[in-house]
């Protein structure tokens, strides 16, 4: 199965609501209401020498992201843990990507869809590196869009309509030779990038914003554990836009972009040096069973 072939035409199966279904019947309704509303929250998993990493928090984490979303995921925590692991069990791949959704029928059409069944689904594909080359650094740029405020949004849900600008974003990027951008967020301050978040080093420390307005990453939260045990100062706080050119490395945390440094933000230049390649090695070595 090659990342590049479409994913609506491939072999293999998918779980979805409690049974396996083989991928291309996998269909749901047009006026399904998460397709019109967004109202879908799901994980972005990675799995290494067949065992997801985090896996339990991830689940954890969709469960909670479909009760901020106003829903309950017929399926226990439990329940999703053990089908994640048949479901890539069956795939016979060691390195993949998991992808778990849960998302509102189509028994209602409109704003309110408070009797619409909920559907859960589990897919695994394999997955390399999100960024190529990664040490070289990826460019990127400034985004247009910005992360809205908490009393706007459902910030702490990992929910599908949320990524809307950041598709926008990183679209935008793409088209001017970028490979992400830098997101603010609606006070001007450094939020994230489109879909990982993001770090500074200054002076032998490490930045980075307080997620108060944007989600708290598992991968965030691991890197900052993997710091504080190398005794690495870590600063969370609000970082503003003119503080970029202070800072001599950067880079960017997700399930996809694992630990992925930086060299460019439009203007601003990096370098990639000895703490980021800490980080980058040393999740490596954490998601793959190693000792650091």
């Amino acid at each position: 199965m090659s990342q590049s072939q479409a994913y609506d035409d491939r072999d293999g199966y998918i779980w979805m609501d409690g049974e396996f279904v083989p991928w291309r019947d996998t269909r749901v309704h047009l006026l399904t209401h998460a397709l019109h509303y967004g109202s879908a929250v799901f994980e972005g998993e990675r799995a290494y020498n067949g065992v997801i990493f985090k896996s339990l928090q991830h689940s954890q984490r969709l469960h909670n992201s479909a009760k901020i979303m106003g829903f309950d995921i017929p399926f226990t925590v439990e329940q999703i843990e053990a089908a994640k692991k048949e479901t890539l069990a069956k795939t016979g791949l060691d390195s993949a990507y998991v992808r778990a959704i849960a998302w509102r029928g189509s028994e209602m059409m409109g704003v309110s869809a408070q009797n619409n069944t909920i559907h859960l689904a589990i897919a695994v594909w394999p997955w390399g590196d999100y960024f190529q080359d990664k040490m070289k650094g990826i460019r990127m740029t400034h985004a247009q869009w910005r992360r809205p405020a908490p009393d706007t949004a459902p910030c702490n849900a990992k929910a599908a309509g949320l990524y809307m600008i950041c598709t926008l974003s990183k679209h935008a990027a793409e088209k001017d030779g970028y490979a992400d951008a830098l997101m603010l967020d609606y006070r001007g301050q450094v939020a994230e990038a489109t879909g990982a978040n993001i770090f500074f080093v200054r002076d032998g420390a490490i930045h980075t914003p307080t997620p108060d307005c944007f989600l708290n990453g598992l991968t965030r939260q691991t890197v900052i554990g993997l710091a504080k045990d190398r005794q690495i100062e870590i600063i969370e706080r609000a970082i503003m836009p003119d503080e970029l050119p202070t800072f001599s490395e950067c880079f960017i945390t997700g399930s996809a972009a694992e630990v992925t440094p930086v060299s460019e933000i439009g203007e601003h230049t990096y370098k990639p040096a000895e703490l980021t390649g800490l980080m980058v090695d040393d999740y490596d070595k954490l998601v793959r069973g190693q000792p650091i």
